[in-house]
């Protein structure tokens, strides 16, 4: 009998809040023996919930990324243009800032040919939904909106990621590059918006 109170949703809390105590490397080092421990339960009781370390991890990465896009979804209803492209890039950076290792599960990039994947795939289709209708405001025609969206997300999680792993330090204002970068990455989209079509 699986533990009372113990269920499939309870087993992936426990183990999205010991990715996020690990921190940035915290989706990596996830184990089935830590998130036992800390549900008070025996290794084998695991399995009455989630079928392996795969399936707790695929669990934990849609949660995530489930989140991340209401956080974004949030944060740039009604706006468009420069000022979407900001929010988006502060919802993306303080996300990763307050739950750096949920961040690192939004990374995983789903197998579309794996059947246990098809919700994973669904929630990361719903992020890049978002990111797209903020793009859409630079007019960028449909086959330049995935470069402008890939170009978006590289720079903010090389930001972050940076940042996150004390990767920057030289005493200079971190904020005051962030702005910078993001202004940066605007001006791309609008450059790429503009460019003659082949």
């Amino acid at each position: 009998m699986p533990r009372a109170g113990l269920t499939r949703a309870a087993v992936t809390a426990v183990a999205i809040e010991l990715v996020d105590e690990g921190g940035t490397s915290g989706f990596e080092r996830l184990t089935l023996a830590a998130v036992a421990a800390r549900a008070g339960v025996a290794v084998p009781s695991l399995y009455k919930h989630v079928a392996s370390l795969d399936d707790l991890r695929r669990l934990v990465a849609t949660e995530s990324l489930a989140e991340l896009t209401r956080v974004l979804a949030a944060a740039t209803i009604g706006r468009a243009g420069p000022e979407a492209v900001r929010a988006a890039a502060d919802a993306i950076r303080d996300f990763a800032r307050r739950h750096p290792g949920r961040y690192a599960a939004t990374q995983v990039a789903p197998h579309g040919s794996e059947p246990a994947d098809a919700e994973l795939v669904a929630r990361a289709e719903e992020t890049i939904a978002v990111l797209a209708g903020v793009l859409r405001g630079f007019g960028l025609p449909d086959d330049e909106l995935v470069d402008a969206i890939r170009m978006l997300r590289s720079a903010i999680h090389g930001f972050v990621t940076l940042e996150l792993g004390g990767g920057f330090g030289l005493p200079d204002d971190l904020d005051r590059s962030y702005a910078v970068l993001v202004d940066g990455v605007t001006a791309g989209i609008e450059r790429l918006a503009k460019a003659p079509q082949m």
